[in-house]
């Protein structure tokens, strides 16, 4: 879910700005127990070229896998084990599971030079999903789908074992130290994750957010189940800044921290290119479940 397509929008939407302001009948805020999302979905209207790449490649790529019109969830009951796999690609090649993929620039062109592995594009937003299937659609791609879900709800639904790797590269950041909880990578996440993982299987994660990669490290690098490949000594501070204080970082003090090296599987998209361009440092991560 790369940042120039979605970033969240600060004041619309989070539990923040409404928590308070309404109650329920026994006095507990109306969002009580809502679960806490990493996005905040927007409404977009399709122009007329999406519109057309979603009409003619929906059937084709999209998962029918929803809850219902609208829901983001996936549907009581349904699971996402070797079977439905077999079903869906109609082989048992290896699966990659790429949570955000924003506008279908890595996936799509990963898929296209790898016929013989199975990739799901996980994204939320109307534009992303079509102009993937607009990208897969020209090509003719038969090794990729589309599910447009809250990623974690696909997680609980996936069987042990079914997927090889996990791709999230450069989620949305949640700058505000509010907000970090909605960041994506999560300790209930990594577990499902670790849990659906083949044997060796590894979730790769990149972002250009230093204050991101602390966070990853805070979550993962302790997970007895997974073990970081990674071979870089990087260096970063060890308390995080919120929106607009980053800056102030470099004169936190700093700790050492292990990181991968780019991950050559991953095309230099349009978003990275804007990220390496402004100096932004980015921060590679191989976690391989043990």
């Amino acid at each position: 879910m790369q940042q120039d397509e979605n970033t969240p929008i600060d004041g619309h939407g989070t539990d923040e700005n409404v928590r308070g302001a309404q109650t329920s009948a026994d006095g507990r805020p109306a969002l009580y127990g809502r679960k806490v999302l990493s996005f905040v979905r927007r409404s977009a209207r399709l122009d007329a070229r999406l519109q057309r790449a979603w009409d003619a490649y929906s059937d084709t790529y999209l998962l029918k896998i929803n809850a219902g019109e609208g829901s983001l969830d996936v549907r009581d009951g349904f699971v996402f084990d070797q079977a439905c796999i077999r079903e869906t690609w109609g082989n048992g090649n290896p699966l990659i599971v790429e949570i955000g993929s924003g506008q279908g620039e890595n996936v799509v062109a990963v898929a296209a030079a790898h016929p013989e592995t199975n990739f799901l594009a996980l994204e939320v937003y109307d534009p992303g999903v079509a102009h993937t299937m607009l990208l897969a659609g020209k090509q003719g791609l038969q090794n990729l789908r589309i599910a447009q879900v809250n990623a974690p709800e696909l997680f609980k639904a996936a069987a042990d074992g079914s997927i090889a790797e996990v791709w999230t590269f450069f989620p949305d950041p949640w700058p505000k130290m509010r907000h970090h909880k909605r960041r994506i990578v999560q300790p209930e996440l990594a577990s499902d994750i670790h849990r659906t993982l083949a044997e060796g299987g590894v979730w790769r994660i990149a972002t250009d957010i230093e204050d991101y990669a602390l966070h990853v490290h805070e979550v993962m690098d302790g997970l007895k189940d997974f073990h970081n490949d990674g071979t870089l000594t990087v260096s970063l501070p060890v308390e995080h800044v919120g929106k607009g204080n980053a800056d102030e970082a470099a004169a936190l003090r700093h700790a050492d921290f292990v990181e991968s090296e780019r991950f050559d599987g991953r095309v230099l998209t349009n978003f990275e290119k804007k990220g390496l361009a402004a100096n932004r440092v980015i921060h590679d991560f191989t976690y391989r479940r043990v």
